[in-house]
């Protein structure tokens, strides 16, 4: 079964917003669709459909054109959290899983504001006490209701695509602290260095890294063999990288000639 037949159609009998999100899980995967097609997969009109993708387009989703719809931009993708939140889940997780290990009970986590390290902040509780330092909203969600952590909060200039905190407030906070461990993700990674698309938030990773005694990176393997606009550390810089399983043997490779410390995580 392809990646595109597992995601299940809808039908109209569900809301509007249950539906969009569907709808928006097909494009991610497909890439493009077009309108007759998302009619009959969803099962409901033209019409809705239309009304669908101009309500995904106005918040910056999806790129609607005559007759269909495109996904964003890579860049787009990259800075723009609600649509990073649905690449890749299951690797995320497993990610996530794996870097939990790496964490004990009494430690303080700094996470940054990646959809990877929100993955991450759901299975902390289960290392009760602990200290988490977070720009991202989304991480604090997730945690704001466990009795064991005791949570802060970055502050700085709230940005709504990443759905997090960047600036200077941001970064005078993260000179005054120390943490035990950082995790991190980046937007790609080209030989053995790692790249994020926006400069606020490369300058917040580095604030992080610089504020933490062991710096684990998460990165999903499709992530390799691409770059991004600002250069964020060479992963020997990191402590240890954990990638997927889906990593392919060239990139690997790489890594083993750098001497890179990783581990490749099955899904």
């Amino acid at each position: 079964m392809s990646s595109l037949e597992a995601v299940p159609p809808r039908t109209a009998t569900r809301g509007a917003t249950a539906r969009r999100q569907a709808m928006l899980d097909y494009i991610i995967q497909a890439g493009s669709a077009q309108v007759d097609e998302l009619a009959e997969r969803f099962g409901v009109s033209r019409m809705t459909v239309h009304r669908d993708l101009d309500a995904l387009s106005d918040q910056g989703m999806v790129n609607k054109q005559h007759g269909g719809v495109t996904t964003r931009s890579s860049s787009v993708f990259e800075s723009n959290f609600a649509l990073r939140s649905h690449i890749a889940t299951r690797e995320k997780q497993a990610l996530a899983r794996a870097a939990l290990e790496e964490i004990a009970s009494g430690e303080a986590v700094m996470l940054d504001d990646s959809t990877t390290a929100a993955e991450l902040a759901s299975l902390l509780p289960s290392r009760e006490p602990l200290t988490v330092i977070t720009n991202s909203l989304e991480s604090i969600e997730r945690l704001k209701a466990a009795s064991g952590i005791k949570l802060i909060t970055l502050g700085g200039d709230y940005q709504p695509r990443f759905n997090a905190t960047f600036g200077l407030l941001c970064e005078q906070t993260l000179a005054n602290l120390r943490a035990n461990v950082a995790v991190l993700s980046a937007s790609a990674i080209l030989g053995t260095t790692a790249y994020v698309q926006d400069p606020a938030v490369t300058q917040i990773k580095r604030a992080q890294m610089a504020a933490a005694e062991r710096r684990i990176l998460l990165v999903h393997s499709a992530k390799f063999g691409h770059g991004a606009l600002h250069r964020l550390a060479d992963l020997g810089e990191f402590d240890l990288v954990l990638i997927d399983a889906g990593l392919t043997d060239e990139h690997r490779q790489v890594l083993d000639d750098a001497e890179i410390r990783y581990r490749l995580i099955a899904i």
